[in-house]
């Protein structure tokens, strides 16, 4: 009797055994790309080279914005490259990240745009603490408003989105700070360049680095449910408070002594390797909880 004159019943008791004899193939494992931070930060600087080349051949006042932005945007999204490659087992999303970038710029320059006049009146020395519980403050509020429909008790997503929300900050912050000194020099191009390669440059060591520590402490000691504000999380704020102010106010006390600029290198780049070792070791701290306490299978 041939296969083809057993009852349909028969036939699919076969298939479905020889179906579940069968070897199951693996999907294959994603592909890690490595250093692809590097990738994003190279490419941009070439078209930076090229389209500020293009601005001074051709005296195209169309150019302009574009050269600022790519300038100012360069690094920050390089950084926050860097970190997502390195998330470990986080399942965060490229999107999610992309939206705390988004949400940290323009949330927190708009809080800090309102807070800072109000609590500010006037600039002077002593404001700098003023200025970096504020700016800090409005920065981790993109983090909130991302972090509201998700899980949030994992160190290594505080870290990241943190990271994602004070580059989003810095990078339209830069682009203010460019503008302005393009109005206050009469239209200099070269005023201009200048600010936004010494920010560029300094960008790595300040708000992406604050908040990624503030924000990873944040979500480390919060639980799935609801965020929690206790002493550990009110001492990292209190850390990159106190760091941010240095990093605005030691550069005019140095800068009595030594050049301005001078003064701004030695003084932001001490400042910002205490802080990039701190963000590193909470980085190694989020990797070993989530060694042990592994995340959900999906993704954020």
């Amino acid at each position: 009797m041939e296969e083809s004159d057993l009852p349909d019943e028969m036939n699919e008791l076969n298939r479905e055994e020889t179906t579940d004899n069968a070897p199951k193939v693996q999907p294959p494992a994603p592909v890690i790309r490595r250093n692809a931070w590097l990738k994003v930060l190279v490419t941009s600087s070439v078209f930076y080279v090229l389209l500020l080349v293009a601005l001074l051949l051709t005296n195209n006042p169309n150019l302009f914005p574009t050269v600022v932005m790519v300038g100012n945007f360069m690094v920050p999204v390089a950084y926050v490259s860097f970190f997502y490659e390195r998330r470990h087992l986080s399942l965060l999303t490229m999107s999610t990240v992309s939206l705390a970038f988004l949400y940290g710029g323009l949330v927190g320059v708009l809080a800090a745009s309102l807070l800072e006049p109000f609590f500010i009146p006037r600039l002077y020395l002593g404001a700098n603490l003023r200025i970096g519980l504020i700016e800090e403050f409005a920065k981790i509020l993109g983090v909130l408003v991302i972090a509201r429909h998700m899980r949030h008790d994992s160190e290594m997503d505080g870290l990241i989105l943190g990271a994602a929300s004070g580059m989003g900050f810095a990078a339209l912050e830069s682009n203010g700070y460019a503008f302005t000194a393009f109005l206050a020099s009469n239209g200099s191009v070269s005023a201009t360049v200048a600010v936004t390669l010494l920010r560029g440059l300094l960008s790595p060591l300040g708000h992406g680095t604050w908040t990624a520590i503030l924000a990873s402490v944040l979500f480390r000691e919060s639980r799935n449910c609801c965020f929690r504000i206790n002493l550990q999380v009110i001492g990292a704020y209190i850390l990159v408070s106190i760091l941010h102010a240095m990093w605005n106010g030691l550069p005019l006390v140095i800068s009595s002594v030594l050049n301005p600029v001078l003064a701004v290198f030695i003084t932001d780049g001490v400042i910002g390797i205490v802080g990039l070792v701190i963000l590193w070791l909470r980085w190694r701290e989020a990797v070993r909880l989530q060694t042990v306490l592994p995340p959900e299978t999906e993704s954020i």
